[in-house]
């Protein structure tokens, strides 16, 4: 007959079990430690460079004169471009881009300098890959910068008649939120916390199910009193804390250390990660009530949460999605996570709009939390359920 604990120390009790089984495993400090460790440290140096610098592109330049030959100097000296190549025609040009020499191809038709000088609009073609969307865009963007940062000296050409050819109306685009466009912080700020649920939902279902598949269940509750709830959050706390350093340290890398901060509460941005965590825990524990078997359940959050990135709406647009993919996006708290990142890391929305997205995952929390509890807790008292892989 197990003795009476109080909570707080029936919870002590079943996190200091689950410490002492990490000290003595090195696979799972291995799958708490060292993995995520190492992921982090190669995303953090693998998207190191904050902006698309140098994209090699093809210009053909049928025109050969004082103007194109101006824009070509340009297109090198831009920050963005590297003219790689000054192919004799768009058919050569075209293969490069097909072997993957360049991602852009930048055509001067014949006629541009005299089109300039009579005051004419002059066309200045660019072709870029889509099938390398984000480095085909960023060059054609780059192209666009240069052309018409050319604007004013190539006006001068047409004898000051610039104003009179103006047009009525101009499109100027300004960028809010990551005006750099820096893609360190696009991608690093997602990648990261995608890497740490994940790795904090298979270490909780591999704490819980352990128990389960080993036939421990009963003593891992006898050590904290036969009280299930403390036990569960026992076993949950050690990756919770761990994972909560590694967040935050990957906040301070994305937002402190190589961006310009938290734009709006830090304090809800932790609040928000803390809860995802915990949603995460308890689909985790929800999965293992339904199928009291440790390596189906991570089979399972592998499917569920290893798919989050993809389906958060941050790097694939949902916006005319199918349904099912806005319907699986809104099943998955690191959609509402991303919400609030991109709410009070770079926006600095009010903190009444961040309540939608911190009470969806208070949702996530709770309500497979429950359920999960209740499974679980008749698999771990029932030893017919035990000895499952």
């Amino acid at each position: 007959m197990a003795a009476k604990l109080s909570f707080a120390r029936a919870l002590a009790a079943s996190a200091w079990r689950e410490w002492q089984h990490l000290r003595r495993s090195p696979w799972d400090i291995a799958q708490t430690v060292w993995i995520p460790c190492v992921l982090l440290l190669v995303v953090a140096l693998t998207f190191g460079a904050t902006f698309l610098r140098q994209i090699p592109v093809a210009v053909v330049d049928d025109d050969q004169s004082s103007v194109s030959r101006q824009l070509v100097r340009r297109f090198d000296a831009a920050p963005g471009l590297r003219v790689a190549a000054r192919p004799l025609t768009l058919d050569e040009a075209q293969a490069m881009a097909r072997r993957l020499d360049v991602y852009a191809v930048i055509y001067l038709p014949g006629d541009l300098a005299r089109k300039v000088a009579r005051g004419e609009t002059g066309s200045v073609l660019t072709y870029y890959n889509a099938s390398y969307l984000a480095t085909g865009q960023t060059a054609a963007r780059e192209v666009a910068a240069v052309v018409q940062a050319s604007g004013a000296e190539l006006g001068r050409l047409r004898g000051g008649r610039v104003a009179a050819q103006a047009a009525p109306v101009r499109v100027q685009s300004n960028a809010m939120f990551n005006p750099e466009r820096s893609y360190e912080h696009f991608l690093v700020g997602l990648i990261l916390p995608a890497i740490l649920h994940l790795g904090l939902a298979l270490a909780v279902i591999g704490a819980l199910g352990r128990e389960l598949r080993d036939g421990t269940a009963t003593s891992w509750l006898d050590a904290s009193g036969q009280r299930l709830g403390p036990a569960v959050l026992g076993k949950v706390l050690p990756y919770g804390l761990l994972f909560m350093l590694y967040g935050v340290c990957s906040l301070v890398w994305v937002a402190g250390l190589r961006g310009a901060g938290v734009a709006g509460s830090a304090v809800l941005l932790l609040a928000g990660m803390g809860l995802m965590y915990l949603a995460y825990a308890a689909v985790g524990l929800l999965m293992l009530g339904v199928t009291r078997s440790m390596a189906l359940a991570l089979a399972g959050m592998g499917l569920f949460a290893g798919v989050s990135l993809a389906f958060s709406g941050a790097t694939f647009p949902l916006i005319g999605a199918p349904w099912f993919a806005r319907f699986w996006s809104a099943l998955l708290p690191f959609t509402a996570y991303v919400e609030l990142l991109a709410q009070q890391g770079d926006m600095g929305a009010p903190v009444s709009v961040s309540l939608w997205p911190l009470g969806r995952l208070l949702a996530f929390v709770l309500l497979p939390g429950i359920v999960g509890y209740v499974l679980f807790g008749r698999a771990a008292r029932d030893p017919r359920q035990w000895g499952r892989r």
